[in-house]
């Protein structure tokens, strides 16, 4: 067995080779083959040529195409950014007029109140003044009312003893 493998090898190794050997000869081709040949590769590669052309034509028109539209789909939609930008301004305009409106409402309303506040805080202290004077009035009465009370207390004291020393004892009459 050990005999027959190195065999069986040399026998695999030379039947792998024998695709190589085989030449298959070419037959033979005449000038005028050969120029018809040429001149049918140079109609082909003129043709080739021309739809090539087509091609980077018809490619070049799509591309300026896509390019129209992209550039009127950018510019519509700057338009539309734009035109959102100023209704967003002109109502924040508005809003803020709204605002001014409603502060200076606010302003005239707190005048209003200042000037309120002013005459009802003048009235109070002319009333306070009335109230002071007639008080002081009535304290200046007063003094002299308890004056003349305490002149005529001594009156009447010294009366009253006058008449106690006029009249007799009690026993005596």
């Amino acid at each position: 067995m050990k005999k027959f493998l190195p065999l069986l090898f040399l026998f695999f190794i030379s039947l792998s080779h024998a695709p190589v050997l085989a030449v298959e000869t070419a037959p033979r081709i005449s000038d005028r083959e050969i120029i018809e040949s040429l001149a049918e590769l140079k109609e082909g590669q003129k043709a080739l040529r021309q739809q090539v052309n087509d091609l980077k034509e018809s490619t070049q028109q799509q591309i300026n195409g896509l390019k129209e539209s992209t550039q009127k789909q950018i510019n519509d939609l700057k338009e539309s950014t734009q035109k959102q930008i100023n209704d967003l301004k002109d109502s924040t305009d508005k809003r803020f007029d709204a605002m001014d409106r409603r502060f200076d409402d606010l302003n005239s309303r707190f005048d209003d109140l200042r000037w309120m506040l002013g005459l009802f805080i003048t009235i109070a202290l002319v009333i306070l003044g009335f109230v002071l004077r007639m008080q002081w009035q009535m304290h200046g009465r007063q003094t002299r009312m308890e004056t003349t009370l305490e002149t005529h207390k001594d009156e009447l004291l010294f009366l009253k003893n006058l008449i106690e020393k006029l009249l007799p004892p009690k026993g005596v009459l």
